[in-house]
């Protein structure tokens, strides 16, 4: 046999043997999509934001680990972490706008945390204790242990000028255990298994740089993505276009399209600042033109205009890296859901 006819054989092989692994992972988890047979590259990754702690600042990567929890390098994690009140209620930046000047830092397993007019405090997370309680995002009931007193009250006083009130408290658990959210059950690509750890509604958010700069020629002041908090932004492509996306590659690692983001008066706090708009911007512009008029989803999204996507992790952990080539599916495929 020559060696080109070998070669032949073993990338044939090669390529089955991947073919099995990957539909033999999507069997354990119990669907089986028919992928797009054909991508067409959109853009590339241009930023990548992980917020370790729900609603305080971010922590920005140049490379981050893709898991079905979230973004992932190390210790750092994203949204495991969250600010709670007393009644076991999480606290956001939509109550507190001066939580996004809290700006974390992750070394090993130690979360120091700075702010204006305050000491750094440092939280070692790998001491955590292991006992849970049940917390709540959104009504819904969430696995959580609490980091302490020192902390709660180092929060408390920067976010409420009181010695309590405050707690914060980090998941314990590898995977997803929330339901789908009511209000996000009109959208029929959601799955448990995107709800990553406290955020809203999946683990991995997107925007894309030309919608941004789009809105920007709508309103007096600028706004940049983290007005909108999204994991990952990209640039090259045209503007509102990931509105039509289904399919999505980050360089080989592959996502989908769930639901569109809907958008809240968090977007008119300013990033460093930790202040709302006075005009209520860019909420108020983006009512003009962003909102759903669907009748079978307008039920769902109400008045809440939508900008950038929600996604849910649909292949292996992969790692993805500024640079990387965003890529979109265009064939018109529909999941299929395996016999149980």
């Amino acid at each position: 046999m020559d060696r080109t006819r070998m070669s032949y054989i073993t990338a044939l092989a090669i390529g089955t043997t991947t073919l099995l692994v990957f539909a033999w992972w999507w069997w354990r988890r119990g669907k089986i999509y028919i992928l797009p047979s054909k991508w067409r590259k959109v853009g590339e990754l241009s930023d990548i934001f992980v917020f370790p702690v729900k609603s305080l600042g971010c922590i920005r990567e140049t490379a981050i680990e893709c898991t079905p929890l979230g973004c992932k390098s190390g210790w750092l994690r994203d949204r495991t972490l969250m600010v709670i009140d007393l009644s076991g209620k999480f606290v956001t930046g939509r109550q507190l706008p001066r939580m996004v000047q809290v700006i974390p830092n992750v070394a090993g397993s130690v979360l120091t945390l700075r702010a204006p007019g305050m000491m750094t405090i440092s939280i070692d997370l790998a001491q955590i204790g292991s006992k849970t309680f049940k917390a709540a995002v959104w009504s819904q009931s969430v696995p959580a242990c609490d980091c302490g007193e020192e902390v709660a009250r180092w929060l408390s006083r920067f976010l409420l000028q009181e010695d309590t009130g405050l707690r914060l408290v980090y998941y314990p658990l590898d995977g997803p255990y929330r339901d789908v959210r009511e209000n996000n059950r009109g959208f029929p690509l959601m799955e448990k298994s995107d709800a990553g750890a406290y955020p809203d509604a999946t683990a991995y958010t997107l925007m894309n740089e030309a919608s941004i700069n789009d809105l920007n020629t709508r309103i007096e002041d600028a706004v940049v993505p983290l007005n909108f908090r999204p994991n990952f932004v990209v640039k090259g492509a045209e503007p509102l276009e990931e509105d039509t996306w289904d399919w999505i590659k980050i360089g080989g690692v592959l996502f989908r399209n769930v639901k569109p983001c809907t958008r809240c008066i968090f977007t008119t706090v300013h990033p460093e600042l930790g202040v709302k708009h006075p005009k209520m911007e860019p909420l108020k512009t983006l009512k003009t033109y962003r909102l759903i008029e669907d009748p079978d989803l307008r039920p769902y999204t109400k008045d809440n205009p939508v900008m950038g996507v929600h996604m849910g992790l649909k292949g292996p952990n992969g790692v993805v890296r500024i640079g990387d080539p965003v890529y979109v599916g265009i064939a018109d495929a529909d999941p299929i859901t395996s016999p149980p």
